[in-house]
């Protein structure tokens, strides 16, 4: 290999794995919404040139987990009222045609390859429930991954839009990927993995029978649970 392409392979891989790092810290809320991500204090801490943490962070500005303002540097990305709706806006037309169309394809009893995603997606949140209650077993308190939870949450609602068969709607939802992720976790404090598990349960049987509205009425409830708690004095 060239020295320049080596080089060049070697930044990539010291820029991704930067990126991994503050990617974790930010999907399990170790840094807080807001967080000043500042190029020289990454730089020292990971043993990385600047131009590899800046890198990282336009990495993790195009997954919108963070933002760059001017005069501000970068930061941890934080929603207020507006940037949840528009979210939650954004899922419900592509999540909702999604099902839409696998309705049409599936009818009103999805198969059993259409399902499976979906099921392998609610058993590792029953696993990651499990644990959790063995946890509080042993401990008196339950303190899940929810990386994981994160991501296996994720995983169920790509499988509903998979389940439509379009390429295009499954490639602009998986852009939103990291940031759905991002607010899940600004939901956290109204869940048990318990409770996201039956809901997502009762979600899967329901977007067969009822369609695109069940998911919209899922959605709207999750975006109200997150507006009325940065409402709330208490929150």
């Amino acid at each position: 290999m060239r020295a320049e392409s080596r080089g060049r392979a070697d930044r990539s891989t010291a820029v991704g794995r930067v990126a991994a790092h503050l990617r974790g810290e930010i999907l399990t809320g170790a840094l807080d919404p807001g967080t000043p991500l500042r190029e020289e204090q990454l730089a020292a801490r990971f043993g990385a040139s600047r131009h590899t943490v800046r890198a990282a962070l336009a990495r993790l500005a195009a997954e919108r987990l963070a933002v760059a303002a001017p005069y501000r540097g970068v930061r941890v990305t934080s929603f207020d009222g507006d940037d949840i709706l528009a979210l939650q806006h954004l899922r419900m037309a592509l999540e909702c045609e999604a099902v839409r169309l696998a309705g049409e394809r599936h009818g009103s009893v999805w198969p059993a390859e259409a399902l499976a995603p979906a099921e392998a997606a609610l058993d590792t949140l029953a696993a990651l429930a499990g644990q959790a209650g063995l946890d509080a077993d042993a401990s008196g308190e339950s303190d899940p991954d929810w990386l994981d939870v994160e991501t296996a949450h994720a995983d169920f609602h790509r499988a509903l839009v998979e389940a439509s068969g379009s390429p295009r709607i499954i490639e602009a939802h998986a852009a939103l990927g990291s940031e759905l992720r991002l607010f899940l976790l600004h939901v956290r404090p109204h869940y048990t993995v318990d409770a996201l598990l039956a809901e997502h349960r009762d979600l899967l049987e329901a977007v067969q029978r009822r369609g695109a509205e069940a998911l919209r009425e899922h959605l709207a409830r999750s975006a109200a649970l997150l507006v009325d708690g940065r409402a709330s004095p208490s929150a």
